[in-house]
């Protein structure tokens, strides 16, 4: 049998855990391509909020010490040549990483070429990784997680220098090899591929930030577009013991044996329910803010809100109630806003032609 394959053959209680979270993801999966077909003018906004919480996640994930704000305030005033601290550096390579992976996910095929490429990318402001960015790495190193006060603890020992390249093409190949037979569900290739990406360890530094946008490439590639408005990097980062725990679950049976000791085969059951319950916990999470959306009327311009502040306050208002306060609009301006906070659900409208009246029924 197939090493890999053997690792993906669980006991009938997993078995059963991974049928029934992967149904409910690719039930959302179905919901949620239908409103992004819609284009709704919200998505944008979502998404930059998404993308901050991923930023921010991934980085401290790995000991960086910016919070969300910090970030937002970084990218809306970024100037290269002024990222002075390893965080500032760090943070602007995993956008520049993230937003590239967005725009281009389409055309970027599995190789170990566009790897090297992203981590070359990750990578490229911080000045004490330029020697080893976008190579696989020279020295053994370990998996270490970082906790508060800078306490280090050692996860697990990785794949030994000499053996990454072999091991990485492999891992590459069989992935490539098992999307195209459509043999095994997409969700746990790919759980797969990140649970063996981490193990080989294959960078000297960034692998882990790398394997969270390894983890978005392959699920836009795959359809699953709503991880553009969530943050999966997040929950992670909520997660953070278990998300070791379960790395360290596999991990602990994956180097041969020493001689005279016979280990168990490694077993990624705990790793494959983990990442599907973290990606279904992704899209409870993402319909109840879309809902929040939803029921504010998504995303509304600066003019829009006063329009609809004005209206809350004085309803019901008819346009020339609008017109006479807000006189420095011009009127088909106001008419288009009208109709946008119509269709967003924002405002209801009463009677037609000049008689027509505005109300919003429900006052937050």
């Amino acid at each position: 049998m197939d090493k890999q394959i053997k690792k993906l053959n669980f006991d009938f209680s997993t078995n059963q855990k991974i049928l029934n979270l992967i149904a409910k993801i690719d039930l959302y999966k179905g919901k949620w391509n239908i409103i992004e077909r819609q284009e709704n003018i919200y998505l944008k906004e979502l998404r930059k909020i998404a993308t901050i919480e991923s930023i921010g996640s991934s980085t401290r994930i790995e000991g960086g010490t910016l919070t969300d704000s910090e970030i937002t305030e970084l990218l809306n005033n970024v100037k290269i040549t002024e990222l002075k601290t390893r965080d500032q550096q760090e943070v602007i390579g995993y956008y520049d990483t993230l937003e590239l992976i967005y725009d281009n996910y389409e055309n970027i095929p599995l190789t170990e070429n566009y790897i090297k490429q992203f981590h070359q990318n990750l990578l490229k402001y911080s000045d004490k990784d330029t020697r080893h960015r976008g190579q696989y790495k020279s020295l053994s190193n370990k998996v270490v997680a970082n906790y508060p006060g800078g306490v280090q603890k050692v996860i697990f020992n990785t794949t030994e220098v000499h053996l990454v390249e072999s091991e990485m093409n492999s891992l590459i190949n069989w992935t490539n090899k098992q999307f195209e037979k459509q043999e095994i569900h997409p969700l746990i290739i790919i759980a797969h591929f990140i649970y063996e990406f981490l193990s080989i360890h294959p960078f000297q530094d960034g692998n882990g930030r790398l394997s969270r946008l390894l983890t978005t490439l392959l699920l836009l590639q795959n359809d699953y577009l709503f991880i553009q408005y969530a943050s999966f990097e997040n929950l992670i980062e909520k997660s953070k013991k278990e998300y070791y725990q379960a790395l360290m679950e596999g991990q602990k049976n994956r180097n041969p044996s020493e001689a005279g000791h016979v280990k168990k085969n490694e077993n990624i059951s705990k790793w494959m329910v983990f990442f599907l319950d973290k990606l279904n916990e992704l899209t409870q999470k993402l319909e109840a803010k879309y809902d929040i959306f939803k029921s504010k009327g998504g995303y509304l311009n600066e003019r829009q809100k006063l329009i609809k502040e004005f209206l809350l306050k004085n309803q019901p208002l008819k346009l020339s109630d609008i017109a006479r306060k807000f006189e420095n609009i011009n009127i088909n301006t106001i008419k288009k806003d009208l109709q946008y906070l119509k269709k967003e659900q924002v405002i209801t409208s009463i009677g037609k032609g000049k008689g027509t009246i505005y109300i919003i029924e429900k006052q937050e």
